[in-house]
């Protein structure tokens, strides 16, 4: 499963939007005491975040499998408002 695009969250969360449409939030946290995910920590590190190939892939060239990233994140569920009036 592709990412086609991620953005940086509060809370050390990732909304990423996957090739078939689907936006799920992952959330990198417990990943902060492996190596150097450390690094992650210092925020203006991890909004460095951006697409790379068909995953995603930070400025200290850290990166997760795109199946890791789908199967351990939560999908948003949107609401769809319409509106009535005339």
């Amino acid at each position: 499963m592709s990412v086609i695009s991620v953005k940086p969250l509060d809370g050390c969360k990732l909304l990423i939007k996957f090739e078939n449409e689907e936006e799920r939030i992952f959330d990198v946290s417990p990943y902060f005491n492996i190596g150097k995910f450390a690094e992650l920590k210092d925020i203006s590190m991890f909004n460095t975040v951006t697409v790379k190939f068909d995953t995603i892939e930070w400025a200290n060239h850290l990166d997760i499998d795109p199946e890791v990233l789908y199967e351990k994140s939560i999908k948003v569920e949107t609401q769809h408002i319409t509106n009535q009036s005339r």
